[in-house]
């Protein structure tokens, strides 16, 4: 098994090498097994796939943590938590955090300006940028190399101003985030404008850009990781449902023809 810095040295070699590179989203000991044994090289976490899986809309932070353990030791890959707002608001709260996600296995991970509040979705700007410095204060007190993730959330609660997801992803890259991401970036041309305003990696996520967009565009655009969120979470309940609505409302069962090969499952779960 990877010690904790082959994986922090190896996460940071896939943001230094050319292209982009796919990092899916897990939400569990099994599927991160699964997406190991098909041979990515990189996990990261969903707080969505891992509400779905406990019945709810909402996620602790100590129930974050606690998952992000679970897909960090579940294969040999490097991890990526998706921590939403850290649990906190204020800065130094918010940090502690990222010790935590250190202290379950993980590499890298995330902080964003997201309140969780719908009163008041997103901090306002001097605040959010001193939540990202705090971030970072503790990635870099980290013994190994804490890749953190800085995310302007703006385009996902109605705030539909480019300029301003831009301002914020620059002063998080201005405090020292090392990845940043802007989800609800959509078409190739808007992608495009965003990487460009920006020095260090982006970050998009599939689950809310155009899904005809393929690897080889998005890298020649600049994009350099590419996440899918909580988007294979969400087609996994859609079979789910699929399945069960056949049984209820047809009495029929053919849904069983499509079922995962159980040598391949096997194979990945040995």
């Amino acid at each position: 098994m990877r010690s904790q810095m082959e994986k922090a040295e190896l996460f940071r070699a896939l943001h230094a090498r050319p292209g982009a590179f796919i990092i899916p989203n897990p939400w569990d000991a099994g599927t991160a097994k699964l997406l190991a044994s098909l041979g990515f090289e990189a996990l990261a976490t969903t707080s969505l796939g891992l509400a779905n899986t406990l019945g709810s809309t909402a996620v602790s932070l100590d129930a974050i943590i606690e998952n992000s353990r679970i897909i960090a030791e579940a294969t040999n890959l490097p991890v990526n938590a998706d921590l939403e707002n850290c649990g906190a608001d204020e800065p130094k709260a918010a940090a502690k955090a990222i010790g935590r996600a250190a202290d379950a296995g993980v590499v890298g991970g995330s902080i964003e300006d997201s309140t969780g509040d719908p009163r008041r979705p997103i901090y306002d700007f001097t605040l959010a940028v001193e939540r990202v410095h705090a971030a970072v204060e503790a990635a870099r007190a980290l013994p190994f190399p804490f890749m953190l993730t800085a995310r302007a959330e703006n385009l996902l609660h109605g705030r539909n101003d480019l300029d301003d997801t831009i301002k914020r992803l620059q002063a998080f890259e201005a405090a020292g985030a090392d990845v940043l991401y802007a989800p609800g970036v959509r078409d190739i041309a808007t992608i495009r404008t965003v990487v460009s305003s920006l020095n260090k990696p982006f970050n998009l996520v599939m689950g809310f850009a155009d899904p005809t967009l393929t690897v080889d565009q998005l890298s020649a655009a600049g994009v350099k990781r590419i996440s899918t969120g909580g988007a294979m979470a969400r087609h996994a309940l859609a079979a789910f449902l699929k399945c069960a609505r056949e049984m209820k409302d047809q009495g029929a069962f053919t849904y069983v023809r499509e079922m995962a090969p159980i040598k391949d499952v096997r194979a990945a779960f040995v």
